[in-house]
């Protein structure tokens, strides 16, 4: 079996050492290279062309950033960011480096894991990561991490198609790998006017949410925050985005937002399962379901029950989607009313809400 390449991009020492310890030690692994800054892991990346690179976020020279959007530009290459998650700064930038394509991200140890837990999780990772086909990243080669495409022109036929559809009262959106990119699309493809409420689950490492949706709500004029438990479900007439907190599970219940620490589902807390089947069973006809990049197989039973109580799904095509897992399992089981591209599905969810309708009557 082949192993797998790394070249570990770290600029301390200690920490670089503990990391080419620890992945050398598993059979399945080659270390092909080290750097301890940005500029150097770029040229190393280049010329060795490994199957998995490990990221630092605070580099000399280059930030790990700045190499994260040239390599997903110019030599796509499976990314994990390996960072200290110590304060608002450092998520931020671990934010806006998976938006630029990196894949996952993982919290340095600091010393009070429990007996090889920290070292268990790296090795697992990378093997995960490795598995995953990435493509250069348009974002990053085109210098546009402050826009989003052009809304798809919108055809008469399917505004007509609404004008005897039950009103949309919400949305309910979950993702996992690749999510940050692909939320920050849709949200800035959204038109004005759009005046739906958006439930949200994503799937980010519990040490590294605290700070993304204060990140998220930067990325477009859409407001997003987190639920509160009780919080009544936002009345239309203004888009705004309520995302599950850390460790938590989103629900919809009679009209409120509940938010439980149930045990996981799908190895997951939050679901995306348990938010879609709870709003299936509230919204029937009146939810609109959207699946979009991630690993696993969250969110497909959870898609399937709201097609099943009326409402409209949409999962992520192939082609756009950074892993093809959870999409691809929804369309497996028929869960999937329209399988979308990802700038397709903001105009989308803009026809449904009614938003188009109105400008082309």
């Amino acid at each position: 079996m082949k192993k797998i390449r790394v070249l570990v991009v770290e600029d301390s020492l200690t920490i670089r050492k503990r990391m080419l310890e620890v992945l050398a030690a598993d059979p399945d692994i080659d270390i092909v290279g080290e750097a301890d800054n940005g500029k150097r892991g770029i040229e190393l990346c280049q010329q060795l062309r490994p199957d998995v690179l490990t990221l630092d976020m605070i580099l000399p020279e280059m930030t790990g950033l700045a190499a994260t959007e040239f390599i997903m530009a110019y030599c796509p290459t499976p990314i994990l960011i390996v960072s200290a998650s110590t304060n608002r700064g450092d998520l931020f930038k671990t934010y806006d480096a998976l938006a630029a394509g990196a894949l996952e991200a993982l919290d340095k140890p600091k010393g009070n894991e429990l007996d090889g837990e920290w070292e268990k999780k790296l090795v697992a990772t990378v093997k995960l990561i490795s598995r995953i086909k990435v493509i250069t990243h348009p974002r990053a080669r085109l210098g546009r991490m402050g826009q989003g495409p052009a809304p798809s022109t919108l055809s008469t036929p399917q505004t007509q198609t609404l004008k005897n559809s039950k009103p949309l009262r919400a949305v309910a959106i979950g993702v996992s790998t690749g999510g940050p990119a692909a939320l920050i699309e849709i949200l800035r493809g959204l038109p004005q006017g759009f005046q739906v409420p958006i439930l949200l689950v994503i799937h980010v490492g519990k040490l590294f949410t605290p700070a993304f949706a204060e990140w998220l709500d930067r990325q477009s004029d859409v407001r997003v925050g987190y639920a509160l438990d009780g919080e009544v479900l936002p009345a239309c007439g203004e888009a705004r985005v309520l995302m599950a907190p850390p460790d938590k599970h989103l629900m919809l219940c009679q009209g409120k937002l509940r938010l439980t620490q149930d045990p996981e589902r799908n190895s997951c807390r939050p679901s995306i399962d348990v938010l879609f089947e709870s709003f299936a069973q509230e919204l029937g006809a009146e939810g609109a379901g959207c699946l979009l990049t991630g690993m696993g197989k969250d969110g497909a039973a959870g898609l399937l029950a709201i097609r099943r109580a009326g409402g409209k799904t949409i999962a992520q095509d192939e082609a756009t989607s950074a892993v093809f897992g959870m999409p691809r399992e929804a369309i497996l089981i028929g869960a999937a009313q329209q399988v979308l591209a990802l700038d397709q599905i903001a105009p989308r969810l803009a026809v449904l809400a009614g938003t188009a309708l109105e400008r082309s009557l």
